[in-house]
C-alpha cells in the first residue's frame, strides 16, 4: 500500500502548535532580535570520508567520498520591519571501486521573507522559498537517462500570513494564501510526467506526443513552517525545520512534508560532526520502485522518502 500521511482537517494545519508554542514561550529566556541594521554571517564544512583495502581477505570496496556544505545569511531590522534571506547549497560525490565518480547529493535552496512587526512577538509576513539542485542527476543503470537537473524540477512557495517569534530561537510561520510552483524545465522530464506535472499527450496508438507535457504546475493552498534552533550541550546545537502544505484543490487531506533536522558538534574551532536527516513525502511524485528487489527498478509509486547524513570535517565560520 502507498504511504501516505493525512491530517483530519484543514485549519488543524495552521493552528496546531500555536497553543503549545505559546505556553513554552513564557519560559524561554531569550528575547526578540531587536537589534537595529545589518547581520550576515555564514558557514562551510567540507567533510571527507575515505576507505583503502589491499587484499583485504574479508572483502569489500574502497572508498572516496566528499560532502561540501555552505550557507549564507543576511537580516536586516529597521524600526518595526525585518528582511531575511539565506541561501543553503549541499553537494557530494562518491567513488566505490573502480567505478567513475558520481555524485550521491545536490541541494540549492533560497529563502527570502519580509516581516513588519505589530505585537511583541506577532509579524505580518510574506515568504519566497525556492528550492532546487545544481548539478544532472543520472541513473546508475542507465548512464544516458536523466532523472533530474537544474530547474528540473524546482519547487518555488510565495506566502502570505503570520510569524510567530517569541524569540530567536523560534519561528512559526502560518499562511493561509500559498501558491506552490513545480517547474520541470527539462522538456523529456516534462513529457514523462516527472515530479507531479502533466504528462505528454498520446496517440490512438498510445505513443508519445513528445514536447506535449506541461513544464510548469501550480497550486494553491494553506502552509506551515516552523524553524526552531537550540544550544543543548556545550558545542552541540540542535535545529530543525518543517514545512507543510495542502493543496486546496486536490486531495487536501494529502499534506506535502519537508522535514529536516540537523545536530551539530563543535570539536574545536576548525573541526566539527554533524548528523542531518531529511524525511519528504509529496502525494504527486511517484518515486522509483523495485518491487522485485533485483536492483533495478521495475515501477514508481508514492512513498516517503528519506535521508541520513553522518559527517566529520572542516568547518569555517565568518
Amino acid at each position: 500500500m502507498p504511504s501516505r500521511l493525512r491530517v483530519p482537517g484543514l485549519w488543524l494545519l495552521l493552528g496546531w502548535p500555536l497553543p503549545l508554542l505559546a505556553q513554552t514561550s513564557e519560559t524561554t529566556a531569550a528575547a526578540p532580535d531587536t537589534v537595529q541594521g545589518w547581520r550576515r554571517g555564514g558557514v562551510g564544512t567540507l567533510n571527507l570520508s575515505q576507505v583503502s583495502l589491499t587484499n583485504w581477505a574479508p572483502g569489500g570496496q574502497s572508498s572516496l567520498s566528499v560532502l561540501a556544505i555552505g550557507n549564507v545569511f543576511a537580516h536586516h531590522r529597521r524600526g518595526d520591519n525585518t528582511f531575511d534571506t539565506s541561501l543553503d547549497l549541499l553537494y557530494g560525490t562518491l567513488k566505490a571501486g573502480k567505478a567513475r565518480m558520481r555524485k550521491n547529493d545536490d541541494k540549492l535552496e533560497l529563502n527570502a521573507k519580509y516581516g513588519h512587526q505589530f505585537t511583541k512577538v506577532l509579524y505580518y509576513a510574506a515568504q519566497v522559498n525556492v528550492k532546487t539542485q545544481l548539478t544532472p542527476t543520472k541513473a546508475i543503470e542507465k548512464p544516458d537517462s536523466l532523472l533530474s537537473g537544474f530547474f528540473a524540477p524546482a519547487f518555488i512557495l510565495t506566502s502570505i500570513g503570520i510569524d510567530y517569534k517569541p524569540n530567536d530561537q523560534l519561528s512559526v510561520f502560518g499562511s493561509p494564501i500559498t501558491g506552490k510552483f513545480t517547474v520541470v524545465a527539462n522538456q523529456t522530464l516534462a513529457d514523462a510526467g516527472a515530479f507531479g506535472v502533466e504528462a505528454a499527450d498520446r496517440t490512438a496508438a498510445g505513443q508519445l506526443i513528445r514536447g506535449t507535457g506541461q513544464r510548469f504546475r501550480k497550486e494553491l493552498g494553506a502552509y506551515l513552517n516552523v524553524k526552531y534552533r537550540k544550544p543543548v550541550w556545550e558545542n552541540v546545537v540542535f535545529q530543525t525545520k518543517l514545512d507543510l502544505f495542502s493543496n486546496y484543490l486536490h486531495n487536501p487531506q494529502n499534506i506535502d512534508v519537508n522535514w529536516e533536522t540537523l545536530v551539530s558538534f563543535k570539536v574545536n574551532r576548525f573541526i566539527s560532526s554533524s548528523i542531518a536527516t531529511t524525511l519528504v513525502y509529496d502525494d504527486d511524485v511517484l518515486v522509483p520502485l523495485d518491487e522485485n528487489e533485483d536492483g533495478v527498478p521495475d515501477g514508481r509509486g508514492r512513498r516517503i522518502q528519506f535521508k541520513e547524513i553522518l559527517g566529520i570535517g572542516l568547518t569555517y565560520k565568518f
